[in-house]
C-alpha cells in the first residue's frame, strides 16, 4: 500500500472547504477549454502540470504566461507529457499573484515523540528539506499534543514566530488553526502550503498546497476510495485488489516474504550484502498458490528487477503451495529472471521437491539466498 497523495488543485479544494483562501484559477483537461475557461481570470497566470509529485518548477512543470493565447500554448506544451515519470492529464490555470513575501506553513507526524508538529519558516516557496539542511535554524517546529490540537494561543504563538502582529497576526493564526483542522479531520501524514503567499494588501493566499492521507484511515474516507486506486501503478491496484502489502522501491532485486518482519529482515540482509531491493512485498500467512502467483507476477513484470527472493519461512503458510505458485508464475512470466528461494517449515520437503524437480535450487539459509539473489543481479549464472 502508498499513502495517498491529493494533487494541488484537489488540495487546494479541500483547504478551500475549511475557509482557507486561494488563487482564482480553472483546471483544465482539454487544451480547448482554456481560452472560455480564462474569460474570468485575470492576466498574467500561472499554468501548473497537475500530477502527484512536488519540485514541478525544477522540471518544467510550471510555466508563466502573460496572455491567454500564452496560457493555451502552455497548456498545449504540457497536457499529454510526462513530468518525474508522471504523465499531465490536468493543468491549473491561476491567476498570478503579487507576492510581498513567502512563507512554509505544514504539519506532519511525528513517529518518534508519538506527537504531531507544526513546521513554519519565513522562506517559503522552496522545498521544505533543502531549507532545513542549509539553514536548519529557518524551521520552526512546534510540537503539537494530539489529545489537545492546536488551540488560539497556540497559533498565536505560531503566527508571531513568523514575525506578524496586529490584524495579520489573528489573520494568520486563524489560517493555522484551520489548517490543522483539515490535518487531523482527513487524517493526514502531512499537509503543507508552500508558499502561503503575503500579498502586496497584506492578506495570506495559499498559492500551493499538498496533502498525504494516511491510507490505513481510508475506510473512514470514502471519498477518496475512488481516488485510491486511480493513483495506483498497475502493479499497486493488483497489490491492492489481492490483498497483499506491496511497496515499490528503487533497486533490482525483487523481494517475496511472509510476514513484515521477515521481509523487512530479507530487505536489510540485501542491503548488507551490496544489493539493492526493488519492493516490499508481504504475501501475508496462509497465503495460496494462487496469491504466491500473482506476488511474483507483481515483481516480475517490474522492468528494474533482475534477479527476485523469495524468502518463506512457513507456519500457516504451506511450502508447498509457494513452490506451486512459484512454478506458476514463472511459466506465465513475460521475461524469465533468475530465482533465489529460501524455505523452511510446513511441507518443506514436498515444497523442496517440487522446485528441484523444475530445476530451481532451494536454500535453507536467508544469508545464502540474499547473497545468491545479489550475485544474479550482477549477471552471475544461476
Amino acid at each position: 500500500m502508498i499513502s495517498l497523495y491529493l494533487i494541488e488543485n484537489e488540495a487546494k479544494q479541500l483547504l478551500l472547504r475549511y475557509g482557507i483562501p486561494i488563487p482564482k484559477g480553472i483546471l483544465i483537461s482539454n487544451y480547448k477549454e482554456t481560452l472560455p475557461g480564462l474569460s474570468n481570470l485575470k492576466p498574467p497566470y500561472i499554468v501548473k502540470a497537475q500530477i502527484p509529485a512536488g519540485g514541478r518548477g525544477k522540471t518544467g512543470g510550471i510555466i508563466s504566461a502573460m496572455s491567454p493565447h500564452e496560457a493555451q500554448e502552455a497548456v498545449t506544451q504540457l497536457m499529454g507529457t510526462q513530468i518525474m515519470n508522471f504523465p499531465v492529464k490536468q493543468v491549473l490555470i491561476e491567476e498570478k499573484l503579487p507576492v510581498k513575501k513567502e512563507l512554509y506553513l505544514g504539519f506532519t507526524v511525528d513517529r518518534f515523540n508519538r506527537s504531531y508538529v507544526a513546521l513554519t519558516s519565513k522562506m517559503g516557496g522552496m522545498e521544505i528539506e533543502d531549507v532545513a539542511e542549509k539553514t536548519p535554524q529557518a524551521v520552526v517546529r512546534t510540537t503539537v499534543d494530539p489529545q489537545l490540537g492546536i488551540r488560539s494561543f497556540h497559533a498565536l504563538s505560531i503566527a508571531k514566530q513568523l514575525g506578524y502582529r496586529g490584524g495579520q497576526l489573528v489573520e494568520l493564526s486563524i489560517i493555522i488553526q484551520k489548517l490543522y483542522q483539515a490535518f487531523a479531520e482527513n487524517d493526514a501524514e502531512m499537509i503543507e502550503i508552500n508558499p502561503l503567499i503575503e500579498t502586496d494588501s497584506g492578506s495570506f493566499v495559499a498559492a500551493d498546497a499538498k496533502i498525504v492521507i494516511d491510507d490505513n484511515a481510508l475506510f473512514r474516507h470514502p471519498e477518496y476510495k475512488a481516488k485510491e486506486t486511480q493513483m495506483l501503478s498497475v502493479q499497486e491496484a493488483l497489490a491492492l485488489k489481492n490483498n497483499l502489502a506491496y511497496v515499490k522501491l528503487d533497486g533490482d532485486i525483487g523481494v517475496v516474504g511472509n510476514g513484515a518482519g521477515l521481509v523487512m529482515a530479507t530487505v536489510d540482509l540485501l542491503n548488507f550484502f551490496g544489493g539493492k531491493p526493488a519492493d516490499f512485498l508481504d504475501i501475508g500467512g496462509g497465503a495460496s498458490a494462487d496469491v504466491i502467483k500473482v506476488a511474483l507476477k507483481i515483481v516480475l513484470d517490474n522492468p528494474s528487477v533482475k534477479s527476485v527472493l523469495v524468502n518463506v519461512l512457513g507456519g500457516i503458510t504451506r511450502c508447498d503451495e509457494v513452490a506451486r505458485g512459484i512454478i506458476d508464475a514463472i511459466k506465465e512470466a513475460k521475461e524469465k529472471k533468475p530465482l533465489a528461494v529460501r524455505l523452511v517449515g510446513t511441507n518443506e520437503k514436498e515444497g523442496k521437491r517440487i522446485l528441484i524437480d523444475a530445476g530451481i535450487s532451494v536454500l535453507d539459509s536467508m544469508e545464502e539466498a540474499a547473497k545468491q539473489a545479489v550475485a544474479f543481479a550482477v549477471g552471475e549464472k544461476p
